[in-house]
């Protein structure tokens, strides 16, 4: 018998001004409606929210001006879909005016049963686990997944 699992994903970003300084008004004033259409969006299962209507409250524990998402997909096939073939995909093209490169792995993805709800230990371990072996079945990026072609087609690792 095959268990059926999601995946789960794990992005920080370190942004170049506070959240509430007005350059990174086309980063904030679009958080909404990005969130909106991930929860619209086929395979998406759930996402992490701090104290608001998104994570940017939560503190990754090594970067504590970074700010994190996590979310849950029926698939990597979904979240592709969603981070490249949406709206999403043109606030991504401007992420160099909010956020400078990070210098280090910033994004993965990790299996998870379905029902679960990873929690941010468990994400950042995950992210350490890429950062210090590279993609394995338990922690890979876009390059892990080979069948996936989307990423690939707009340089994004």
């Amino acid at each position: 018998m095959t268990v059926k699992m999601h995946v789960a994903e794990l992005n920080i970003a370190r942004p170049r001004y506070p959240l509430e300084d007005e350059r990174m008004a086309g980063f904030t004033n679009n958080l909404d409606r990005i969130n909106a259409l991930a929860e619209r969006s086929s395979g998406f299962v759930w996402r992490l929210t701090g104290d608001g209507n998104d994570a940017t409250d939560l503190v990754f524990p090594d970067e504590p001006d970074a700010i994190v998402n996590i979310s849950v997909w029926e698939s990597a096939a979904a979240l592709e879909h969603f981070v490249w073939n949406t709206v999403h995909a043109k606030i991504y093209n401007h992420k160099d005016r909010w956020f400078p490169a990070f210098g280090k792995p910033y994004f993965v993805m990790w299996p998870v049963a379905v029902g679960h709800r990873p929690k941010l230990d468990e994400a950042f371990a995950r992210l350490n686990q890429l950062t210090v072996h590279g993609n394995t079945d338990e922690a890979f990026g876009w390059d892990g997944l080979p069948q996936l072609k989307s990423w690939m087609e707009k340089n994004c690792a």
